[in-house]
Formats: C-alpha cells, structure tokens, sequence
C-alpha cells in the first residue's frame, strides 16, 4: 500500500506543479482562453493560486524525498484538498459541473494521501 501512496503522491505532486507554473508565469488573459474561472478572479489572486499549487506540489515530493520535516507532505495535502474544495465551490457557482468532476478526483487522492501520510503509511 506504500507503493500506493507514493505513487498518487508523485502523481499530485506533478499535476500541481505543472499547475501552479502555469498560472503564476502565464498571464491572465492568456490563461482566461483554457481556464474561464480566471475571469472571476485577480491577477494577483490567480498568480497567488499557482503559486501555492507549485509550493504544495513541492511539499508534497522534497520532505518525502529528504527526510527533512516529513510531517509538510500530509500538510501539503491538506492545502490541496482544501483548494479543490474552494475550485469546486467556484465551478459550481459558475456552472461548470464538468469541472467539479476533475476538482473531487484531485481532492480524493488528496485527502487519500493526507490520511495515509498522517496514519498507516508515514515517511
């Protein structure tokens, strides 16, 4: 089951990093034509959502891979979950149910990988 883990662990973790590089480098507008939720948002709101998938995507791999302050991956996690629970509110209100589909897998193996990292399988 470690192996599991690991594996949706390495898996989130890139899925947020390559996330959280393209919304904090990209511009809004040019975000705006694959992304219309965007739209609703700052600038700086949405370069501060990418930064913080690219710094959870990090939590998520460099403790795991040290050893140095492992208790950050569950954290990491957590911070995910709870930002796909925000991305899913946002697409509910816009209308956009396909989107809550993507945002409930992300936060599943989310909350799979806090849970595991918390409890059975720890670093």
């Amino acid at each position: 089951m470690d192996a599991v883990v690991w594996i949706l662990q390495i898996l989130l973790a890139l899925a947020f990093l390559l996330a959280g590089v393209m919304k904090s480098t990209q511009p809004r507008q040019k975000l705006a034509t694959n992304m219309g939720w965007v739209e609703d948002f700052s600038d700086n709101t949405v370069r501060t959502i990418g930064v913080l998938e690219l710094l959870a995507g990090i939590g998520l791999l460099l403790p795991a891979v040290t050893g140095v302050a492992t208790v950050l991956v569950p954290l990491a996690a957590v911070g995910l979950a709870l930002l796909m629970l925000l991305a899913a509110l946002t697409h509910r209100r816009r209308g956009e149910p396909q989107m809550i589909g993507i945002n409930a897998v992300l936060l599943l193996v989310a909350v799979v990988v806090a849970w595991a990292r918390f409890g059975p399988y720890p670093l």
